[in-house]
């Protein structure tokens, strides 16, 4: 009988820690949630980590082969090293490879969780059929991944992938990363948010009915229940959403000549909205020789993205 093979993901975020141990195949056996106590400073993170798997491992009968952790953040892979990760105060530079490796002795791998997702696609989703792609992950901020010859692309740094970053307008929304007319200051859950707030007080639609009533906050979830009821407001913000982020991609392929899309993140949730002006524009964008070799599908991870691609970083490197 052959011997399976297990791994354990920490999906390191702002508000929560969430922890598994995942089999090669992919699936959860076990896990866990609990607080970041990110505004608590970078050793109080560091001791909820531990203690989340800590108390995972307690009792477990299947020995694993490895931890990774997605992060925030840029993150120097081969040293572990996270350097400040957004929404982390304190927290500069901190080996947290070397800090939970000499904790738990054994191997650990660290890396951005968008790159993270990136691998967890690679190894258990929607990548699996392809030699290249590029990821995108459609949340609070827009993180990307590159996978070239099954490989992660990472620069010379490692922090390759910031599709979130791309300026798709010359005097544009200011980002928190400093610059002026980003994707993700378009398309960032708070960004957009923000955008929908302000553009209802002068447009006619359900949300402000539903937003109104106290019973409903306004988010992309809410969103797309507008838009699945046929309300024009919401399906011109969702199509505004996909024209951004197919006129971003465009770039990022007409460089790369990597024509297959994974779209993750909870923006993706708008579904058939988001997928068809998006493929469109995309198509319209890119070089004539490449339209034809377009290929945008969503993630198949969801809301295990985070676990699946810490822990699949090991089966990865390993």
């Amino acid at each position: 009988m052959t011997k399976i093979r297990y791994s354990l993901g920490v999906d390191l975020g702002g508000t929560s820690i969430k922890i598994g141990i995942v089999s090669e195949s992919g699936k959860i056996k076990k896990r866990l949630t609990l607080e970041t106590h990110a505004e608590a400073g970078p050793e109080a993170v560091v001791q909820q980590i531990k203690k989340g798997i800590h108390k995972i491992l307690k009792n477990n009968d299947r020995p694993i082969e490895g931890i990774g952790i997605g992060s925030p953040g840029l993150v120097t892979s081969k040293k572990g090293i996270v350097h400040n990760p957004p929404n982390f105060p304190g927290w500069d530079v901190l080996p947290l490879g070397n800090i939970i490796k000499k904790e738990f002795k054994t191997n650990v791998f660290v890396e951005n969780d968008a790159n993270a997702a990136a691998v967890g696609e690679l190894i258990f989703g929607a990548g699996q059929g392809f030699d290249d792609y590029v990821m995108i992950t459609l949340g609070t901020g827009v993180g990307g991944g590159i996978v070239f010859n099954k490989k992660l692309f990472k620069g010379s740094t490692g922090a390759a992938g910031e599709i979130g970053h791309l300026k798709i307008k010359s005097d544009g929304i200011k980002c928190k990363c400093g610059g002026t007319g980003c994707l993700e200051a378009y398309t960032g859950i708070n960004y957009l948010i923000k955008i929908v707030s302000e553009r209802l007080k002068n447009n006619q639609s359900l949300l402000n009915e539903w937003v109104n009533s106290g019973e409903h906050n306004l988010t992309p979830k809410l969103i797309h229940e507008a838009a699945l009821k046929g309300d024009e407001f919401a399906l011109g913000i969702i199509n505004e959403v996909g024209f951004n982020v197919g006129s971003g991609l465009s770039s990022v392929v007409n460089v790369l000549d990597i024509t297959n899309i994974i779209i993750g993140g909870g923006v993706a949730g708008f579904g058939k909205f988001l997928f068809d002006p998006l493929t469109k524009t995309l198509r319209e964008n890119v070089m004539a020789t490449m339209r034809e070799r377009i290929c945008v599908k969503p993630a198949k991870l969801k809301n295990n993205a985070g676990i699946k691609g810490a822990s699949g970083l090991v089966f990865y490197k390993m």
